[in-house]
């Protein structure tokens, strides 16, 4: 029930924010992935997997949304499928620099025999300048299993359609196994 509070308190937060001049916008995704790897640990054993979401922004700085992925943790017939996964931040500007407060829990619907379900509270911030370059990182608390885990990302926009990333992240309380780091590039078809 406390892990539902902290998520429950942000929807009521935006439900109860005036309603200024603002635009709700609607968007969706949907991923193939040829593994779904998730804080250098991979979440559907090395395997590909379909992902997807929806996210709304109100256009006041909260934002909601939900997001799911195929999962395969262990080859044991009573492991779990599906993660879904439930989400609110508050975004704002803290002297010209991107913040948000959010929180996300993670469910595991099909899970029969353990209870793999927790939430995480995270601050983040990010800085995107002109001429392509944007910094950010984040620190996301878990209090279930006390844990905080640190990330710190750069991108570039190489043009209007390509761009790269790198990234690096670890568990600040001894977890070292899961520390790791990333490098990408996105190409964008049809706006």
């Amino acid at each position: 029930m406390r892990k539902l509070l902290v998520f429950g308190a942000l929807v009521a937060a935006a439900a109860s924010a005036p309603a200024f001049a603002q635009e709700v916008t609607v968007s969706g995704n949907v991923t193939l992935t040829t593994d779904y790897a998730w804080r250098n640990v991979s979440q559907s054993n090395y395997d590909s997997t379909v992902q997807g979401g929806f996210d709304v922004d109100f256009g006041n700085g909260f934002s909601f949304g939900t997001w799911a992925s195929g999962v395969d943790f262990s080859d044991e017939p009573e492991d779990t499928n599906l993660e879904v996964d439930f989400y609110g931040s508050y975004g704002f500007d803290l002297g010209g620099i991107d913040a948000s407060v959010g929180a996300i829990y993670y469910a595991y619907p099909d899970a029969d025999t353990a209870d793999l379900n927790f939430y995480e509270v995270n601050f983040g911030l990010s800085k995107e300048f002109d001429n392509g370059l944007s910094l950010g990182g984040s620190l996301n608390w878990d209090p279930d299993n006390d844990t905080v885990y640190a990330d710190i990302a750069a991108g570039f926009a190489v043009t209007d359609i390509f761009s790269v990333s790198a990234g690096y992240g670890t568990y600040l309380d001894g977890f070292g196994e899961y520390s790791g780091w990333n490098v990408g590039g996105s190409v964008a078809l049809g706006g």
